[in-house]
């Protein structure tokens, strides 16, 4: 975080100074913020968040043994460590520390005029989206981007605060569960540059359909800063009805895309492979190849969009490019290739949504040789509400016309992809159900052979990334 003096922090977040000894209102904080007392640095801000399961005023003491300099609480804590931290007391910890980002942010545009913030919406990819377009902007000079999905209410600001004097790219991730989240996010920094991938079923349920999570999703559109761009996926319907949105706001658009609408940026010839994707990418009428690692036809939408925005920054074509091809992997948990030649693995559980479940799924069958055998791993889908029956269904109905050749369905909230598969004709045991991931575990341990290329896709909450770490180290 910039240097800010207890005083100027105080009125940012509109709250009472508890001074310790030896501090004043002039006394400078310039440490990193956070809402985890482990992760306290010297001379760092500790946010005692409440939450579900403990309190983070509990662990003031605990930041303090760290080296906070500074604590923002909702109550003063008056415990002997506390005593010797300046505390500042709000009503609402979260609210102040989006009241802080939006001040840490305005003051460095504000002081040195080179900041730019991109933000970043859609139903599915905004994290994949968010590492290339910051691979892409490291080249050009200091960037800030958020930690793995550090996306909402309390992860964005913290992504925020992270920004220097020096710092010239802030990429920001908008998620959302509910309408208003992302207005509230975006507006704490008007983004020069706003990227909107897809409106899809993801969060569905949050929202209360796919119209809402439209509105949803545009609100980054109405959050742009004046004179900012939208860059919009010109191959999704919904998406591109927002370019009207845009021109209310004075913004202008870039499309990118694999369709005549991408007349900005995009993608031809795309050729996918066990090794990752191939395509020709133009922009501005120049085309250049471009050799993606990151497992997944669906990644090239991604990687159009960083282009987009980074072409949008100034960045030439041929730089984007030659830094995506340096991209592994997209996240950890995300489209990872792990296990070995023998029995190679695909651990994709750290998020899913009816149209991610698909796009991986059918990765699985294009880079699945005719020697090799496709084994699918999947787990319930989240945050779907009214829909979640019906997409369950689409998944186990999905795979079964992929062709997979063994479905293997983990947990109680996920056993209609079972059924459906069932339904299907998967019922000579290409197809089983198991309540629990040790359950599977024991079977996949002892049913995995050579050649076997085996996904794992869940949601987040069905824990099934951990179930694709084990499997990975049991065939590496």
């Amino acid at each position: 975080m910039i240097a800010l003096s207890i005083a100027q922090i105080a009125r940012a977040v509109g709250g009472e100074v508890h001074l310790a000894d030896g501090n004043t209102p002039d006394t400078l904080i310039d440490g990193t913020v956070d809402t985890d007392s482990r992760l306290i640095e010297p001379g760092g801000v500790f946010v005692a968040k409440p939450g579900e399961e403990t309190d983070g005023h509990l662990f003031v003491d605990a930041a303090v043994e760290k080296g906070a300099a500074l604590a923002l609480v909702e109550h003063v804590v008056d415990t002997a460590g506390a005593a010797s931290v300046t505390q500042i007391v709000v009503p609402d910890v979260v609210t102040a520390i989006a009241d802080l980002a939006r001040e840490v942010v305005g003051r460095v545009r504000d002081d040195s005029g080179d900041l730019r913030v991109v933000g970043i919406t859609g139903s599915n990819g905004k994290t994949t989206t968010k590492n290339l377009l910051a691979r892409i902007l490291e080249g050009e000079g200091e960037t800030v981007s958020p930690k793995a999905s550090f996306n909402n209410e309390v992860g964005a600001p913290l992504t925020m605060l992270r920004v220097t004097g020096s710092t010239r790219f802030l990429v920001s991730e908008f998620g959302a569960s509910a309408p208003g989240e992302i207005a509230r996010l975006a507006g704490l920094v008007d983004p020069d540059v706003g990227v909107v991938l897809m409106v899809g079923m993801a969060h569905a349920g949050g929202f209360g359909g796919i119209e809402a999570t439209f509105h949803a999703k545009s609100e980054l559109v109405k959050a742009l800063h004046e004179g900012g761009v939208a860059v919009l996926n010109a191959d999704d319907a919904r998406v591109a009805a927002m370019a009207p949105i845009a021109a209310e706001r004075g913004a202008s658009v870039r499309w990118f895309g694999r369709g005549p609408g991408a007349t900005d940026v995009r993608a031809d010839d795309v050729v996918v492979t066990a090794s990752g994707t191939s395509f020709t990418v133009t922009a501005d009428g120049v085309s250049l190849p471009l050799r993606l690692r990151v497992l997944g036809e669906h990644h090239v939408m991604n990687a159009l969009a960083a282009i987009t925005a980074a072409t949008t920054l100034g960045v030439s074509l041929a730089d984007a490019v030659a830094r995506l091809e340096t991209v592994e992997i997209a996240e950890r948990w995300r489209m990872q290739p792990l296990g070995s030649d023998r029995v190679r693995i695909i651990n994709d559980a750290y998020n899913a949504s009816p149209d991610s479940m698909a796009a991986a799924l059918r990765t699985l069958a294009q880079i699945t040789g005719p020697e090799e055998r496709t084994v699918a791993v999947l787990g319930a889908m989240s945050e779907l509400g009214e829909h979640a029956e019906e997409e369950h269904d689409r998944v186990g109905l999905l795979a079964v016309r992929l062709g997979i050749q063994r479905i293997v369905v983990v947990g109680d909230a996920a056993r209609r992809m079972y059924l459906e598969a069932v339904a299907q004709g998967s019922w000579d045991n290409e197809a089983v159900f198991f309540s629990t991931a040790d359950e599977a575990f024991d079977y996949l341990r002892g049913e995995l052979r050579d050649g076997d290329r085996v996904l794992v896709k869940s949601s987040n909450s069905a824990g099934l990334r951990f179930l694709g770490d084990r499997l990975g180290e049991s065939f590496s």
